[in-house]
């Protein structure tokens, strides 16, 4: 079997929203021929009753594997695909979405497609990213510089198409040969920065990761549930691209400004920065998925 486009979702307690995605499909997919698998990562709050409901989706049942893994586990038990449409459980697509993006997909050199997104609120999403360097350790994209901003934050920059280092993952279609080619996702991120580190290293293999404002989705933001442990996941795996892609001295000053920074946040009233600091410092408060409890500076 060969199909267009090999649509991949993974799901975590995902109820309140799978199904709006789901229904989204059709009319974004227009007259493609798709396969859709989604991969549960042990949802217990009901995501598992309504997939088996659906006659238009193969449900894989896992346990918490993290993103990245569920993700590689949907490829492969995906059909032959030209592309991979990766999907959050808390997107919905507009209508054409995918042909839109899978004419861009076949531009040379082209990798991985990013839409225009927005927020349920209808405002613009801004998903576009400017590659890990020390100058953006801070998060301060208020300042609207490039040097230290990661988040690309100008509006006139989601106007038109281009080439961007990385954009968040939520929907992203992927060449299948890009796909293969990079082996997948890293499974050790296990969640955040997963896609960070695979359009990076994507361009190293000469696939470029192209914006298109002309294909549109909507994306809710924390659908999956946000948490004191996804916010020092985050934080760690952030440390830990930054360091495998630098090396351990950059890395350890990166490693550095990154405490100060969560320290600062947790002295202005951000609790789930205190926790991020803590795992920073202390290997043992680190969350056991990551496997960084042997080691002072995350790798």
């Amino acid at each position: 079997m060969h199909v267009d486009i090999a649509v991949t979702i993974v799901t975590y307690n995902s109820a309140d929203h799978i199904e709006a995605l789901l229904d989204s499909l059709p009319g974004a997919l227009g007259s493609l021929s798709a396969s859709v698998v989604v991969v549960d990562n042990g949802s217990e709050d009901g995501t598992r009753e309504l997939l088996a409901l659906r006659p238009d989706v193969t449900v894989i049942r896992s346990e918490n594997v993290g993103y990245a893994a569920g993700m590689n586990r949907a490829v492969a038990e995906s059909p032959e695909a030209e592309a991979v449409l990766i999907l959050n459980p808390d997107a919905s697509l507009d209508p054409d979405c995918v042909p839109r993006m899978l004419e861009v997909l076949r531009s040379p050199g082209v990798g991985i497609v990013a839409p225009r997104v927005r927020e349920e609120d209808g405002s613009l999403s801004p998903t576009l990213r400017r590659g890990p360097t020390l100058g953006r350790v801070g998060g301060l994209s208020f300042t609207r510089r490039p040097a230290f901003s990661e988040r690309v934050e100008d509006p006139a920059d989601y106007d038109v198409e281009h080439d961007v280092d990385w954009a968040v993952g939520a929907i992203l279609l992927v060449d299948s040969r890009c796909y293969e080619q990079l082996e997948g996702m890293d499974e050790s991120f296990f969640l955040y920065s997963e896609e960070t580190d695979f359009s990076l290293r994507a361009r190293e293999a000469g696939w470029s990761t192209r914006y298109t404002p002309t294909a549109g989705a909507m994306h809710v933001g924390g659908g999956s549930g946000e948490s004191e442990t996804t916010h020092v996941m985050k934080i760690l795996n952030r440390v830990r691209l930054y360091r495998r892609r630098t090396g351990p001295v950059r890395g350890g000053v990166y490693f550095a400004a990154s405490l100060g920074v969560e320290v600062r946040r947790a002295l202005l009233g951000r609790r789930r920065s205190w926790a991020a600091a803590r795992a920073l410092l202390f290997p043992r408060a680190r969350p056991e998925p990551l496997g960084l409890r042997h080691c002072f500076i995350p790798r």
